[in-house]
């Protein structure tokens, strides 16, 4: 069983995207450098030229871009989207 880093190493882009990958939630390095200029991604820091993630942050960024409830289907979450967006009914 392949062991993840500590919360507190650092790691390259490319480090930080197999680690992600490897912990489940798939992506690519182009994408956490496009993220980089873009914004939306895990916080890094420079050094140099190069971009580096504490494993923590990274994870945590992952995890908290979880659906959190389980679906059978895609419309269930449209379904619960126009719920949540129909005006209440009201007497008059």
């Amino acid at each position: 069983m392949k062991q993840h880093p500590d919360r507190d190493d650092l790691l390259t882009r490319d480090e930080t995207a197999v680690a992600l990958t490897a912990a489940g939630y798939p992506i690519r390095s182009a994408t956490l450098g496009s993220k980089v200029t873009r914004g939306g991604g895990p916080p890094f820091r420079r050094f140099g030229s190069r971009s580096l993630y504490r494993w923590g942050d990274a994870i945590d960024w992952a995890e908290g871009r979880m659906v959190q409830q389980p679906r059978n289907h895609t419309t269930e979450a449209a379904a619960l989207l126009e719920k949540q967006n129909a005006p209440e009914d009201r007497a008059a």
